[in-house]
């Protein structure tokens, strides 16, 4: 799933910015259309955020996630279709970018939700290193398939891409059933939604490992604007587009495969908050490169620290976090890292569009920075927290409910 999605992104993005400066727009305005992209993502997400939660924890987890999976098949071959005929436009890119959107608001938190019911919470840190691989291993291969297909011809990508989703659906029937919490509390939904939302904001490590991501990735987010890179600043092409798209996936797949094997055990909050650091530093240097190697290696250094930052957060927010929750909190978490990634995305072509796409980059990096040393004082816990361990009341409940 993850290499057609990554694929079938790239090629969008591409297409985007491609039809915007053909059709005479500066690269200020072109880039303004890569931020509606990623606006038009993220606010179905945001909407239905909520709601995508309480159905990941009412619903059977695993019919949820075929269904997202089933509308972004239908989204990659509308693409196709419109790509060969040579319809395609800028409306149909939005167009299909709001249904992406609203794949994604529901597919995280069910997919995030079911993994914790699949293995014990003793190696749940190693197999969220492993899930990790997988996503990075797609992160990876799919901008190099998203670029090369797109070469041989231009609707092929999408093409490719409807297939994988088609192996998705056939992969996610292999899940068994899977054992699941009953729901705890208010039994209305609107009640349960707001019970999820107060559980995120009561616990301070949730809650501050959740607003690091938010707030240092919306603001160092330069995925968006690999397209302006790879042809107006490093003139590279859609060939330099797939590696600038590969490199920060190679970096993280690396950091992930070492975790899998050498799962990290002391002072996991303070180095949590010493990568988001790294990531800010390093998209300030890619920013102001000029250099193709040079920014490949920044970016090869951004996808290492996001992993290991990831790898912290996500350990932390499951094992945290009773299994009747899971669902909702999942959602929340999605939710940041969709404003952080996609409306992250809009923040950046919106400040390329007003002061150039390198002052964008550069800001981001230096308010990731900045971010780090504000939640270190803000959410002290960051700092003190040492192993995965969930509290004791966590373990009692687990306890309780398997016996």
């Amino acid at each position: 799933m993850t290499l057609a999605q990554y694929a079938m992104l790239l090629i969008i993005g591409w297409q985007t910015y491609n039809i915007a400066r053909d059709g005479g727009m500066s690269v200020g305005e072109a880039s303004g259309q890569l931020a509606l992209i990623g606006l038009l993502q993220f606010a179905p997400l945001f909407v239905l955020t909520p709601f995508s939660g309480l159905a990941a924890d009412r619903l059977n987890r695993r019919n949820v996630a075929r269904m997202t999976v089933a509308l972004q098949l239908v989204c990659a071959s509308v693409l196709a279709w419109a790509t060969y005929s040579d319809a395609i436009s800028l409306p149909v890119l939005f167009t299909i970018a709001v249904a992406l959107g609203i794949a994604r608001a529901f597919s995280g938190p069910a997919l995030g939700a079911l993994a914790p019911n699949l293995v014990p919470a003793a190696i749940l840190p190693n197999a969220i290193a492993l899930s990790s691989i997988a996503w990075q291993a797609g992160m990876i291969v799919g901008p190099a398939i998203g670029g090369r297909t797109y070469e041989i011809a231009p609707y092929l990508p999408y093409a490719v891409a409807a297939g994988l989703f088609f192996v998705s659906i056939v992969a996610l029937g292999f899940i068994g059933k899977v054992p699941r919490s009953p729901i705890n509390g208010a039994q209305d939904p609107l009640g349960q939604i707001r019970e999820g939302l107060a559980y995120v904001v009561r616990n301070k490590m949730v809650l501050g490992s959740i607003t690091l991501d938010l707030f240092a990735v919306f603001l160092a987010g330069a995925t968006a604007l690999f397209p302006v890179y790879a042809r107006d600043i490093l003139q590279v092409g859609a060939s330099g587009l797939s590696q600038l798209a590969m490199a920060p996936a190679i970096g993280a797949a690396i950091t992930a495969l070492w975790f899998s094997f050498n799962p990290l055990k002391n002072n996991v909050g303070p180095k949590m908050l010493w990568a988001v650091a790294v990531f800010g530093a390093a998209t300030i240097v890619f920013g102001l490169s000029t250099s193709m190697p040079l920014s490949l290696a920044m970016l090869f250094i951004v996808g290492c620290a996001d992993m290991f930052s990831v790898y912290i957060r996500q350990s932390l927010i499951q094992l945290h976090t009773p299994d009747d929750k899971r669902g909702r909190v999942s959602s929340v978490s999605q939710m940041t890292i969709s404003a952080s990634n996609e409306f992250g995305d809009f923040f950046s072509g919106s400040l390329a569009f007003l002061f150039g796409p390198v002052i964008a980059v550069v800001a981001g990096g230096i308010g990731a920075v900045i971010t780090v040393a504000a939640w270190a004082r803000i959410f002290p816990v960051l700092r003190t927290t040492k192993t995965f361990d969930p509290p004791d009341h966590l373990l009692e409940e687990e306890q309780t409910k398997e016996s």
